[in-house]
């Protein structure tokens, strides 16, 4: 793995004060949850805010778009489709991004909305070929910086940090295999902080994992992820609001280490916190503000001398990759009278016939783990604060299981 992504030509525009918003959706987000769309229609100026609806990365722009524009519309938007795609469309991306008409309609939106689809495709579009911003791409970064909303869902949302999952295997493959700048791993748009990488669909597809590949690869210090119907509202640069189902991961690897001796990626003292709906984060001081239904409920802190772990048994996950396992299993050991949980990721496939490479995570609580838990939303919500991660590479032995005839 190489760190060819640390170069100047992925680097951010030059630093000025950016007033506007960002709204980064995980992807899959429902049409008639409004919540979405009520909050990015606010945060371009209320009822009768243009906002421009950017299909690049789709393969169906115009039916796909039109959802969006549906969508937004319904909530009080004068929403539009811009003609920057790569079919279906008459007008042909280079030509798009350079036509004044299309960019001053941009330039005086007040929202931005890129679709999901292929991320690859709308760097493409609003980059040159020498790397160099187009005129489309100025107007979006003159609607964000003069107070605008930029909103992304999946392949949208992936664009936001600097440096972006282009394409890329299973999870797994790309904790054997590492990335390659300019095939699993580009360059992005930029919008959010630099010190920030970005992943999205995090929890149904175990995406957690391959952010911190990225993280490392790339020598990121800090990472969030946000999974499918969820999303984070970024004010301020830093201010951040989750809203949604599942929430967001962050991912923190300041204090982390690897070892490049052992061949295979390897973390030690990764930190992870689990944010949930109504939560707040600062993406500059790490503090978090769990929502007032958890303050005002349960709070799980170890250290408290009134702190009665409810459950007993071992943490075990044969599958730590598996869709949500990763939030349930953090819940869970914030209430387990052990401090430690293992999971593992490997082919269980291939290992029903022979030996197989893998990987170990172990989880643990300790002195800056607390937690906050509150069933007023009908269900089992926490946030989760500090888990520490260690992952190390592992073989496992096959075949797996022996069947009885």
């Amino acid at each position: 793995m190489s760190r060819a992504g640390w170069s100047e030509e992925v680097s951010s525009p030059p630093e000025t004060q950016i007033k506007g918003s960002l709204v980064i959706l995980g992807g899959s987000e429902r049409f008639n949850h409004r919540e979405y769309w009520d909050e990015i229609v606010e945060l371009a100026g209320g009822p009768g805010a243009r906002i421009a609806v950017f299909p690049t990365a789709s393969g169906d722009p115009v039916q796909k778009g039109g959802w969006v524009i549906t969508a937004l519309n319904n909530a009080g938007a004068d929403a539009f489709l811009v003609p920057v795609a790569w079919r279906k469309i008459p007008i042909k991306p280079v030509e798009a991004v350079s036509d004044p008409d299309l960019v001053a309609q941009v330039r005086e939106a007040t929202g931005i909305f890129l679709i999901g689809g292929e991320q690859d495709k709308i760097v493409k579009a609003l980059f040159t070929a020498d790397g160099q911003h187009t005129p489309m791409l100025d107007a979006m970064w003159e609607v964000y910086r003069r107070g605008g909303v930029i909103a992304g869902t999946s392949a949208g949302a992936a664009v936001m940090s600097r440096v972006m999952y282009r394409d890329a295997e299973s999870v797994l493959d790309t904790m054997l295999k590492g990335v390659q700048w300019g095939k699993e791993i580009d360059r992005g748009l930029g919008f959010l902080d630099g010190e920030w990488f970005v992943d999205q669909h995090l929890f149904v597809r175990g995406r957690f994992a391959r952010t911190l590949v990225a993280m490392q690869d790339q020598g990121f210090k800090f990472g969030i992820g946000v999974d499918e119907n969820s999303a984070i509202i970024v004010t301020n640069g830093k201010d951040v609001r989750v809203i949604g189902y599942k929430g967001a991961l962050v991912l923190d690897l300041s204090q982390a280490e690897h070892d490049p001796s052992l061949g295979r990626f390897n973390l030690k003292n990764a930190r992870l916190t689990y944010l949930d709906r109504g939560d707040r984060f600062d993406l500059k001081t790490m503090e978090v503000i769990p929502a007032q239904e958890k303050l005002d409920d349960e709070k799980l802190d170890p250290k408290s001398p009134e702190y009665r772990p409810g459950l007993r048994r071992p943490l075990f996950y044969n599958d730590i990759l598996a869709n949500t396992t990763i939030i349930d299993m953090m819940g869970r050991l914030m209430e387990s009278v052990s401090p430690i949980a293992t999971g593992l990721a490997f082919d269980g496939y291939a290992a029903r016939k022979h030996p197989v490479d893998g990987f170990e995570f172990k989880f643990s609580r300790d002195d800056e783990s607390v937690a906050w838990y509150t069933e007023s939303y009908g269900g089992d919500d926490y946030t989760v604060v500090n888990i520490r991660l260690d992952i190390r590479p592992i073989r496992i032995s096959g075949p797996l299981y022996d069947r009885e005839e």
